[in-house]
């Protein structure tokens, strides 16, 4: 318990990968690689959808959606890190901090409930797709767009007002390479019962719940699949939704790791290998995976950039 006579600590030490000096060098032109194909990739597919009248449809729309919240997932992360691995001390102040754990909680659970939408919106093209253009009308995917948004901003501010409340006494370097809520619990010097509770919460909604719609609507998409009678038919269904089931397996499989586990055996190393992968590698891989996979995008991209169809 916090007492007057201790410093309220109003600067934390990111410990980022300073225990092992022999890979500053590899880590940051990994980094900065990966941050730059994240950028890249994501301002491109929103140029796309928004310039190619060809992706003006409801998938199209959420996966711009999802390219932005990858910017700043990885824009509150990366320059952060990178600033750590080229300098000698990794210093952020609570205010910087506590921005980081906003932008970073509001993009990553907006990333799960957006998964959620997007089964749904496949769901509803594989099932029911003489009714897709009612169901999915513009009106209804820009409510569910700003829905998204809103519900994990206001996410975003419940869990940063609550470890603003939380008083920081010392010691003050976070086990980690930015903010976030398991290695700041332990660092505090008041109880942190509410957080972890509303932690839970959100664990439970986020990474349970919407787990759970995302496989229903996969269930149903792979049983209408199965119940088709051409090859031709359930090759074209199924290559639809295939993308979004490669970055879905990919997202939550990491995030499952890094969250899905108790504060009391938070795992420094662990949780900086799990982390990469949801805030650096799943940003970066998840319009390669929609490029690459997808002819409307690959189509778009060769009227945009002519060398890229040869």
């Amino acid at each position: 318990m916090w007492s007057p006579n201790q410093t309220l600590v109003t600067v934390f030490v990111l410990e980022g990968f300073s225990e092992h000096p022999s890979l500053r060098l590899f880590l940051t032109g990994c980094f900065l690689t990966l941050y730059t194909m994240a950028l890249t990739g994501n301002i491109l597919i929103i140029a796309l959808v928004t310039t190619s009248t060809g992706l003006h449809s409801p998938m199209y729309f959420f996966l711009c959606n999802l390219a932005t919240m990858d910017i700043v997932c990885t824009s509150s992360v990366l320059p952060k890190a990178l600033l750590g691995l080229v300098s000698e001390e990794n210093t952020i102040s609570f205010k910087g901090c506590m921005a980081q754990l906003f932008f970073l909680v509001w993009s990553a659970s907006s990333e799960l409930l957006l998964l959620t939408v997007m089964a749904y919106d496949r769901y509803v093209a594989i099932c029911h797709p003489l009714h897709y253009s009612s169901r999915m009308s513009p009106h209804l995917c820009g409510a569910l767009a700003m829905g998204v948004w809103s519900i994990c901003a206001l996410n975003a501010s419940v869990h940063t007002g609550l470890m603003t409340r939380l008083s920081f006494c010392g010691p003050k370097v976070i086990t980690h390479f930015f903010c976030e809520i398991p290695p700041l619990l332990l660092l505090s010097c008041s109880p942190t019962y509410v957080n972890s509770i509303m932690t839970l919460i959100a664990d439970a909604f986020y990474g349970g719940i919407n787990f759970f719609f995302t496989l229903l609507s996969y269930g149903y998409i792979i049983a209408s699949i199965l119940r088709m009678r051409s090859a031709e038919g359930k090759q074209k269904a199924f290559s639809t939704c295939s993308s979004h089931l490669i970055v879905v397996c990919v997202y939550y499989s990491s995030v499952f790791c890094a969250y899905i586990s108790p504060a009391s055996s938070y795992s420094p190393e662990r949780s900086k290998v799990t982390s990469v992968l949801y805030s650096v590698l799943s940003p970066t891989l998840n319009p390669l995976i929609y490029t690459l996979r997808n002819k409307d995008v690959k189509l778009a991209l060769g009227r945009l950039l002519p060398s890229f169809s040869h």
